[in-house]
């Protein structure tokens, strides 16, 4: 028998802030305007546009209107301000994979039952600490959905490398896909795209999911998530981490290299639009502080280099919360570079001008080379037993 509780627990008072993933940038508002949110409450300002020559920013190329990077080379890269689709998102004369569609239920999960925000009982101010606030969660069952790409180079039986994608279905990615498999610029692989369990933020399953600095979500997606990809989808998939990639945008993107810092044992590639690597950790864990915040902050400046290859967005329009130091999107991602390149990482940073948080118009834009650029190494070949 299902019996709702209650859990209390101190998170802090910045980390509030709502993320949509994949969403179209807005016009920029006027300077001082906020736009009516749903419910009519008022909505948070629009995030400043943001220089990517700031003072203390990574020196990067900025590139001419409507090029992107090579995915041949390492390094930060400015693009934008125009963000129109590459062309391979708009190709139809490729042989064209299939989606497979499963649903998984919480009820049958040993990792994530399910937990939401308790309605009707809005964050309070902690009475010993006025910067931490309080929220209270309760159980809360959701059914997820998963869309598995085949593409038609697939050899039914053989093994293939794959990529994980956050945040699921992403037709954009199975379009992509389609057209660098035919064009062979990429291996024959299985897209995999997970949705999150529910809402958004701390005290929220998605949130629990994503920004969580543990190896228990890749854990998750090992143990509950690909069997039944394998034995719906009829494939098979690669043990091999050099044939797994991980994606994602926004809290889905700092999940993305979460999987595979915490066990590059199972991934060495990934892809982030607007990764939140910032602190939305819930519940906090006190060695941990600063959540993903700590990725730049401590973590890659003090660990021996992973095998880990990785490309990474931010816009100039990006999220920001003033209400503390660690809930800078754009920063948080400068910082990324600034560290990945100190320490001799493959990595590609770009930056778009013009562009909100998760901008699905750089996405079309950049996701072919983004693709391209994290399977650099990988041989592109069929797939075999």
């Amino acid at each position: 028998m299902f019996r709702p509780i209650s859990l209390s627990l101190l998170i802090g008072a910045a980390s509030l802030c709502a993320q949509t993933p994949a969403a179209p940038s807005p016009a920029p508002a006027a300077p001082g305007a906020a736009a009516a949110a749903p419910g009519g409450r008022a909505a948070r300002p629009p995030a400043p546009t943001r220089d990517p020559h700031t003072p203390g920013y990574v020196d990067a190329k900025e590139l001419p209107d409507g090029e992107v990077p090579s995915p041949k080379v390492d390094g930060n890269f400015i693009i934008g301000p125009t963000h129109n689709p590459a062309p391979e998102m708009t190709v139809t004369d490729v042989p064209q994979g299939t989606i497979v569609n499963f649903t998984m239920e919480s009820t049958d999960s040993k990792f994530y039952p399910g937990i939401a925000r308790e309605q009707g009982a809005p964050p309070r101010p902690d009475p010993n600490d006025p910067t931490r606030m309080l929220i209270t969660t309760h159980p809360a069952p959701y059914t997820r959905k998963v869309a598995v790409y085949v593409p038609k180079q697939y050899v039914p039986g053989t093994v293939a490398p794959f990529i994980v994608g956050a945040d699921g279905p992403d037709p954009l990615l199975f379009k992509a896909l389609d057209t660098l498999i035919a064009q062979k610029r990429v291996p024959v692989m299985i897209g995999i795209s997970i949705a999150n369990g529910g809402s958004d933020a701390q005290g929220s399953e998605r949130g629990l999911e994503y920004d969580t600095m543990s190896g228990k979500y890749a854990e998750f997606v090992e143990a509950e998530v690909l069997p039944l990809v394998e034995k719906n989808a009829n494939v098979k998939l690669t043990k091999d981490p050099n044939g797994r990639a991980t994606m994602g945008g926004s809290s889905g993107g700092s999940a993305a290299l979460i999987m595979a810092w915490y066990h590059p044992e199972l991934y060495h590639r990934v892809l982030t639009y607007s990764g939140t690597y910032v602190n939305q950790q819930w519940p906090t864990d006190p060695k941990l502080p600063h959540g993903a915040w700590e990725f730049h902050e401590n973590l890659i400046p003090n660990t021996p280099v992973k095998p880990i290859r990785l490309w990474m967005h931010v816009s100039d329009r990006d999220n920001l919360s003033t209400r503390d130091a660690y809930h800078d999107w754009v920063l948080a991602n400068e910082n990324m570079a600034r560290v990945l390149a100190a320490k001799g990482y493959h990595y590609q940073f770009v930056f778009a001008k013009n562009a909100g948080h998760t901008d699905r118009a750089v996405k079309q834009q950049t996701l072919p080379e983004a693709l391209e650029y994290i399977w650099q190494g990988y041989p592109i070949a069929p797939a075999k037993n």
